[in-house]
């Protein structure tokens, strides 16, 4: 750094922070270090007694923490986020629409690696709201240098680091299982359940079919919605190891894809999902999911909304975070369930 007559310095990097003091009023930063020197300055830098100012020299190999903050910034945005102006070096992007944020871990985690830079992120995997913050990013130095952030691009490589997937409403049918519902001898509780839930994400019921425990009713129930344009299907009781529960056999009778029956989540262990061969996906959904605050189905459905592949690798991996501590007061998605590292 070196110093330098105020009325010279415009252009220039403060490498120092500007204090105003004025009595019984404010005593605070008037400029922080890093602003980068205006003409308009001048005249407030001079009143506060700053006749000269202490400068970074430029220096065709370095960067300014905000010109920085705008190249980790382009390694992050994609469709659906807004920037703000940088301050004091960082940089935020925020949600333009309600979606699922996908996160590149692995090459969020290299570009974090390459030292002196810092990406935080919300974890990957879970709905956001339009105007949610989503990451922040600066370097740690106020200049750094040039080949520093061009080892961080080809750490991070072409495609941004973050995606934001705009969730996509669609109508959707449940099918109730169960001799003791279909014979009047208990109320069906579930249906409300999920017609709730689902609403949260704008998606309304079309279809409705209360069936008994025959796996041949329940596969024409579901053939039945799909061929009304359901385009989401779920399936209520019957999903345990019992003789007489009998939902997986008739999802499978229905010529659908069995991604996987049983999930390494509590609770939500007896989930199953499959995929009719037009893609439409098919849930058949454990008992917890009527009485439980958060279960599997809350980390299953936002992928489903987004039209995000639920493979059996993405299920088996949620063990890790998998188990619900079912708090108190439910702070879902703030919390730790279905967050593995």
């Amino acid at each position: 750094m070196k110093l330098m007559r105020t009325q010279d310095a415009v252009g220039q990097v403060l490498c120092h922070d500007i204090t105003q003091i004025i009595p019984g009023v404010t005593k605070d930063a008037v400029f922080r270090k890093g602003h980068v020197i205006r003409k308009e300055d001048v005249p407030v830098l001079l009143s506060v007694g700053k006749a000269h100012v202490y400068i970074w020299e430029n220096n065709e190999n370095m960067l300014h923490e905000n010109d920085a903050a705008d190249i980790l910034r382009g390694l992050c945005q994609s469709a659906h986020m807004h920037a703000s102006a940088p301050k004091e070096g960082k940089i935020e992007l925020t949600a333009e629409t309600d979606g699922l944020l996908l996160v590149d871990v692995e090459r969020l985690r290299a570009v974090n690696a390459s030292g002196e830079m810092m990406i935080a992120t919300r974890a990957s995997g879970f709905p956001v709201r339009a105007g949610d913050k989503l990451c922040g990013m600066r370097v740690i130095p106020l200049v750094i240098e040039k080949e520093k952030m061009e080892r961080a691009q080809q750490a991070a490589g072409p495609e941004p680091l973050l995606r934001l997937v705009p969730f996509r409403p669609r109508p959707f049918g449940v099918v109730t299982t169960g001799s003791e519902v279909a014979g009047g001898l208990i109320e069906d509780a579930f249906t409300p359940v999920l017609v709730k839930k689902m609403a949260e994400y704008g998606c309304e019921m079309v279809s409705h079919a209360v069936c008994g425990d025959d796996p041949q009713e329940i596969t024409a129930a579901i053939r039945r919605m799909a061929a009304e344009g359901a385009e989401l299907i779920l399936c209520t009781g019957g999903m345990s190891v019992d003789p007489d529960d009998r939902t997986p056999l008739a999802i499978r009778n229905t010529g659908a894809e069995i991604i996987s029956y049983g999930a390494p989540v509590l609770p939500g262990a007896m989930f199953l999902l499959a995929y009719l061969p037009d893609g439409r996906p098919i849930c058949g959904l454990p008992g917890c999911v009527m009485y439980a605050k958060r279960t599997i189905f809350d980390l299953v459905l936002p992928r489903l909304l987004a039209d995000v592949p639920v493979t059996k690798d993405f299920l088996a991996g949620l063990g890790h975070g998998g188990l619900c501590l079912r708090c108190p007061e439910c702070h879902f998605p703030n919390c730790g369930f279905g967050k593995g590292v």
